[in-house]
Order: C-alpha cells, then sequence, then structure tokens
C-alpha cells in the first residue's frame, strides 16, 4: 500500500506550523473530522515539547471523547499521555464565558449581581445570534493572555459560521457604537424619562408588541452595563489583532466529499477578502494507492480456489486505484487555490478515530 500521508517536505513544514504558531484556527465544513484534527494539531505540538491547549465551541462530546475522558469543562484540562510537552483540553460554555466577562469588566460585585440576574442577559448570553462565536474568541485570547501555553489549537464550527467566529469582534463594536445602545447608556439613568423622545418612542412601541416588562428588563440591563462598553470594546480589538496575527495559522480541513472541498474553497476565498492565507490544508480520510497488480508467480492450479478469483481481486484493486486517483483530483484545484499553503493527508483508517490512541496514529501519519 502507498503512504497516503504528507511527503516528507510536507511533514516538515506541518511540524514547523506546531512548533512555531501560537494560535491555529481549523476551519471546514461539518462531518469531515475537524475536531479530531485539532485534537492531532495539539498533539503534535505537546509531542514536540510544547504546552498546548485545543479548545472545541462543538457541545457535543467528540473532542473529549477523542482524548479518552468522560467530559471537558470550560477550564483547561490536562491529558495525560507520554510526551515532553504538556497538552491541555477544554469545551466552550458561553454562559460561563460570558459570566466571567460581566464579573471581569464591572466595577462593583453588585454592578455584575444586577446583571447576571437580568432575565434578558440570562437570554442574550445563552441565544443571541452570535454570542457563541464572540465568547469563543474571548476564550482563545483569554488563553492567549494567560501565557500558560505556546500554542492554543481553536476548533470552530461548521464553516460559514465559523466567519461568524471571525466577524464577532467586529459585529460587538458594532453593536456597542450603535445609537440606540448609547441613548440607553444615557448619563442620569434613571427611567424611561432620562432618554431621548425618539427612543422614548421606539421604546413605547417596542413595549406594545413585546410587552412592557421585556422592554424595562431591556433597559434595566443596559443601564446596568454602564462603565463596561469601553472594556468590551478594548477587548474586542485586541481580539481582532490576535485574530490578524502573523502567529496565527488558519488550517482548512476538509475530506474528499464536492460538497466539503466547495466549502473550504468559499472559506479559502472569504480568508484571502480579508488578506488571510492558509497555512496548511489537510485532507482528510483519503483511500489510499495500493499501487499496481502484480504478477504472481506460477504455481499449480488448486481446486479448493474458485475459477476467475484472481480477476475479481485484480478488478477490485483498479476500483480502489481508481477512487484513490478520482479522490487526489478532487482537491487539485483547492490545493492550488490556496498555495503555498502546506497539504497534508489523512487516509482512511479502517476505524474511526475515536481515542488517544487513535488520535496517536493519525498524528503520526500526518507529522511523521
Amino acid at each position: 500500500m502507498s503512504e497516503a500521508g504528507p511527503t516528507s517536505e510536507a511533514v516538515r513544514r506541518l511540524n514547523s506550523l506546531v512548533a512555531e504558531r501560537s494560535v491555529i484556527v481549523c476551519c471546514g465544513s461539518g462531518g469531515v473530522g475537524k475536531t479530531t484534527v485539532s485534537a492531532i494539531f495539539a498533539l503534535a505540538a505537546a509531542r514536540a515539547g510544547r504546552r498546548a491547549c485545543v479548545v472545541t465551541v462543538d457541545p457535543a462530546r467528540r473532542l473529549a471523547d477523542s482524548l479518552g475522558m468522560q467530559s471537558l469543562p470550560n477550564t483547561p484540562t490536562e491529558v495525560e499521555g507520554d510526551w515532553p510537552g504538556h497538552l491541555h483540553a477544554l469545551m466552550l460554555d458561553t454562559k460561563g464565558t460570558f459570566d466571567d466577562l460581566i464579573h471581569t469588566y464591572s466595577r462593583t460585585s453588585e454592578q455584575a449581581e444586577g446583571i447576571l440576574a437580568n432575565r434578558l442577559y440570562q437570554n442574550l448570553a445563552s441565544a443571541l445570534s452570535g454570542t457563541q462565536e464572540y465568547m469563543a474568541m474571548e476564550k482563545l485570547n483569554e488563553l492567549v493572555e494567560s501565557g500558560a501555553f505556546d500554542v492554543v489549537v481553536v476548533d470552530t464550527p461548521p464553516t460559514r459560521n465559523a466567519l461568524d467566529l471571525l466577524d464577532a469582534p467586529r459585529r460587538l463594536t458594532r453593536f456597542l457604537e450603535n445609537r440606540i445602545f448609547r441613548a440607553l447608556l444615557f448619563p442620569t439613568r434613571v427611567s424611561l424619562r432620562a432618554v431621548g423622545l425618539a427612543t422614548q418612542a421606539l421604546l413605547r412601541t417596542l413595549s406594545k408588541v413585546a410587552g412592557a416588562e421585556i422592554v424595562q428588563d431591556a433597559v434595566a440591563f443596559f443601564q446596568a452595563f454602564e462603565g463596561m462598553e469601553e472594556g468590551f470594546r478594548t477587548r474586542a480589538g485586541a481580539v481582532r489583532e490576535l485574530l490578524a496575527d502573523p502567529m496565527t495559522a488558519y488550517v482548512l480541513v476538509t475530506s474528499t466529499r464536492p460538497d466539503a472541498i466547495a466549502e473550504a474553497t468559499f472559506f479559502a476565498q472569504k480568508l484571502a477578502e480579508r488578506e488571510i492565507a492558509p497555512a496548511a490544508l489537510i485532507v482528510n480520510r483519503i483511500h489510499p494507492r495500493f499501487g499496481p497488480p502484480v504478477a504472481p508467480a506460477p504455481v499449480a492450479p488448486s481446486p479448493a480456489r474458485p475459477s476467475g478469483a484472481l480477476a475479481a481481486l485484480e478488478a477490485n484493486l483498479a476500483t480502489l486505484n481508481d477512487v484513490a486517483r478520482r479522490e487526489e483530483g478532487s482537491y487539485a484545484a483547492l490545493a492550488t487555490e490556496v498555495e503555498p499553503a502546506v497539504v497534508g493527508r489523512i487516509p482512511l483508517f479502517g476505524q474511526d478515530v475515536h481515542d488517544l490512541g487513535g488520535l496517536q496514529r493519525a498524528a503520526d501519519v500526518l507529522f511523521g
């Protein structure tokens, strides 16, 4: 069987990636093994002697299962193993991360408790579109700023949501600069009478549609937010800088499925619009090539061997090799588009990678 993994030059460049970068963002469509690849990169960094942490924003248990753990909290948990570095993992708790930020930016504990008890905040922290993506970036920034890790690997949501993740800091900044938001943070903070006539009219309309109680909760939330917006704005700017930093590497993960290739191509184009070049393209679950049929040494006919069995085996081999050739062609255009990104290939194993042993086997193929 021929080697389905990367070439020796690709192995060298991939090892350089995990040995030198401080942030690795793994992006791709659903079902291509992105969570597994994220864990493989973090494992490779730990095997290179680095302090690595892998973060998943996927609430499923795939990362915990792959690392042989019962569950993952919102804080880094060390994965024990025989490697010179350290491997940590965590699963993002969106509301828990938001709660931590409220405590960080509140001027007093009373202000923090007032926000956390507010019903609007409780809904925003768990259900508002974009909150998960922004909190993922906050967690990334927190881990980087802690100085506890040499490299942080982020397993992102499927592609188009990953774009939301990259845009989350900018969206938050626009929200904080919105005129209605700023009106609701009017300095007197006394009651609805304290805001302008236009805002009062808007709030009265909202009260009729959504109910006065909901609007009062909203006003109470924004008023309790007083003085905190600058901290969030500053932090959003820091996250934007981190995502654009040359030490942050973007890794596109795909399989050979046409839809997965299309998603990876779409994401590569969106990164190009942001003047970001992917550092690597990882193609997962590739059928290996088995080489051409080899003529066997002549043997005496055996009555136990069915007639035509060799021809059937050769036909099966030709089919498998044809599948491998078509798969290689399926991502050739994508590989050209993301040049000079290194291309790594992970073969289709006999079973899914679902434990630490499987991760190490895949890391051996990808990183040598």
